[in-house]
């Protein structure tokens, strides 16, 4: 899952990004308003963190521009101003949650995941394709007696496979719904990271397998007997 943080204290930024790429999430950071909607308008994300008071555009402006743009992507607001009359301003004009700040690092976890469940094709935590599962709260592909762990790439391509069986995804894609926008990381790692997948399903004796699509992509298929 894609998370896009808009919050101008950038060491609380940077804090909140590792605490989310801890749980399994891929993130991306905007330090202002405008940069984004920049973000939003050219990558799709399953949630959304907002600090109301940010540079050039506030928070609540960027709130308006999703919802005035039909997306229903799940906001939580995250600021300061703790007056139940600036909270009702960020419900009315289409949050779905609110924390002020300070706030627990256990708590803000928990309101993200509960808000990326909301989502259309978020509500199961173990997903099944063909013979095989993937636990999403414990990060573990399973066959039969067989299971084995993934690390943060893997369990986050997996989970992208799993949720959306046959559906072919460009190396582009790829990177940048597993890595983000900011990753200066060689598109190679797809391949890498492909291939360390694959081998984990094979471990596990699992009948579905990542097939290559020449000049496509990569999709996840039921193994051909």
């Amino acid at each position: 899952m894609r998370i896009l943080i808009a919050e101008d204290e950038v060491e609380l930024a940077k804090g909140l990004k590792f605490l989310l790429e801890k749980n399994k999430f891929s993130v991306d950071i905007a330090h202002d308003g405008e940069e984004a909607l920049e973000r939003l308008r050219g990558s799709e994300y399953d949630v959304v963190v907002l600090d109301i008071m940010m540079p050039k555009i506030s928070g609540l402006d960027v709130l308006c521009h999703i919802r005035k743009g039909k997306s229903k992507v799940p906001v939580l607001m995250l600021t300061a101003m703790a007056e139940i009359e600036d909270r009702v301003a960020g419900l009315e004009a289409g949050a779905d949650d609110y924390l002020p700040k300070p706030f627990a690092s256990a708590e803000f976890i928990a309101r993200v995941k509960a808000l990326s469940r909301r989502n259309t094709g978020y509500e199961e935590l173990v997903l099944s394709f063909g013979d095989t599962c993937l636990d999403c709260n414990r990060y573990e592909l399973a066959c039969k007696s067989e299971s084995v762990r993934l690390n943060n790439k893997e369990f986050q391509l997996a989970e992208l496979f799993m949720r959306h069986p046959h559906f072919v995804f460009s190396t582009n894609h790829l990177m940048d719904r597993v890595w983000g926008q900011d990753s200066e990381t060689d598109v190679s790692v797809v391949w890498t990271y492909i291939g360390f997948v694959r081998r984990k399903l094979k471990q596990i004796g699992s009948g579905v397998e990542i097939r290559t699509v020449r000049g496509a992509g990569y999709s996840l298929e039921e193994t051909v007997c």
